[in-house]
């Protein structure tokens, strides 16, 4: 394992090496995650190549298709290069766990979820990015998504989608696009229509958006399992009170997905905090009527504040222990780039991380995508250990219902905190 790494370690720094001759003077191109590379890095790599690419790469079942599509269209590119590229089937959700298995044996690159790449880069499977050849990573996507590729202030993955979020569906002919700009004025249009607004407030991802958009924070300590959590302190009574009062009203009331999609159907709601997974109900129900916006503000002591959200994205990762590290990173930018991001939105309908292909005619005449698009300015990467969600579920249940037992608001959060908190056992 050792001597692979090594070979790995320098075979990237092979490639940087030839990447500072081939950017030389280029300054316009220089990148925060390292140094910038072009026609001529990759000519570098031709030239340094010899024999067969033999690579591997891992992507979902679901992906299969589009990414072989991928994989040929890259092989064209270089004709002077004899590549042999393998795809197999790993599902996102598992990929983590099966590379750990065996880092040296696992794909040269790889699709994950976002929130596994803690363990992956604790373990030492990922080569960071500290270089480029085609186009900037950290610039050209989305800071949610770059936020989610980065550990420890170091990219060590490609954004490839940042389509797992919330937002606000709803139907247009009950509210306009000003209406959903607020809270306040989607509750006033709601109770005038006779129908309601649902939000699943007994789910610690829904929670957060209230006390993130007030600046009360919720992270990941370096443990990887305990959390540090802000809600107790100045101002988080303030937010606990807001979410008594807006559920007080009737009208914006809690409800789980499952009943969010009945009530849709029936008529009930109008209106509902929600992911991409739900459009097809509501394009169902409220056809050329259906549309999706951002999350709206709510008053916070009279001053309107943008209510915050989780994101969650896919990220394409390379094997530090690859035999074929630059070829790996310029496959991987193939993989992820502007053009390959539409082209997946066009063929799977998953939303882009890139910036240029989430603001294309094609991604924009999608509702949900699009709305998700403009949450990503106020998303964060969900990183929480496991003590997170049974009390922040308690915490949403209690204020939803309006704090029944008339419990001093500063104790019901300090207590829920203290449960946030606690050392995993």
């Amino acid at each position: 394992m050792k001597m692979r790494k090594f070979v790995a370690l320098a075979a990237v720094a092979s490639m940087l090496i030839g990447s500072l001759a081939g950017c030389s003077g280029n300054t316009d191109e220089t990148s925060a995650g390292g140094g910038a590379v072009g026609d001529d890095a990759i000519q570098n790599l031709i030239a340094a190549t010899e024999g067969t690419v033999s690579l591997t790469v891992w992507a979902s079942e679901e992906d299969q298709a589009y990414t072989q599509g991928l994989i040929d269209e890259f092989i064209a590119l270089y004709p002077d290069v004899t590549f042999d590229i393998q795809l197999g089937s790993e599902s996102e959700s598992t990929c983590k766990d099966t590379v750990l298995t065996d880092i040296e044996a696992a794909a040269d690159v790889f699709t994950f979820a976002d929130d596994q790449i803690q363990a992956l880069v604790d373990a030492g499977a990922l080569q960071p990015i500290t270089a480029y050849y085609t186009y900037d990573v950290a610039n050209e996507n989305v800071a949610g998504a770059v936020d989610a590729a980065t550990v420890n202030g170091q990219l060590y993955a490609y954004p490839m989608t940042a389509d797992n979020g919330y937002f606000m569906f709803y139907d247009s002919s009950i509210y306009t696009e000003e209406d959903v700009q607020s809270l306040d004025s989607m509750i006033a249009a709601a109770e005038a229509s006779g129908t309601k607004i649902g939000m699943d407030l007994s789910s610690g991802w829904y929670l957060y958006s209230f006390f993130a958009g007030a600046g009360l924070t919720l992270s990941l300590n370096d443990d990887g399992t305990t959390n540090s959590c802000t809600w107790n302190e100045a101002g988080g009574t303030d937010v606990a009170q807001a979410i008594i009062d807006y559920f007080g009203t009737g009208v914006l009331v809690n409800m789980t997905d499952d009943e969010q999609a009945t009530a849709i159907a029936n008529g009930e709601i109008s209106a509902c905090v929600n992911g991409t997974w739900r459009a097809e109900t509501a394009q169902e129900a409220w056809g050329d009527n259906y549309a999706a916006a951002k999350l709206p503000t709510y008053n916070l002591n009279g001053t309107e504040t943008q209510m915050s959200s989780f994101s969650g994205c896919k990220l394409v990762g390379v094997n530090a222990y690859s035999d074929q590290i630059g070829w790996s990173m310029l496959l991987a930018e193939y993989l992820t780039n502007e053009s390959a991001q539409i082209g997946r939105f066009n063929a799977r309908g998953l939303g882009p991380s890139n910036i240029a292909a989430a603001n294309s005619p094609e991604v924009q005449a999608n509702p949900a995508i699009a709305a998700l698009a403009a949450q990503a300015d106020y998303a964060t990467p969900q990183r929480v250990g496991g003590n997170y969600w049974a009390p922040s579920q308690t915490l949403g249940e209690i204020l939803a219902s309006g704090n029944p037992d008339g419990t001093d608001l500063q104790t019901l959060l300090d207590t829920a905190v203290e449960g946030i908190e606690a050392p995993v056992v």
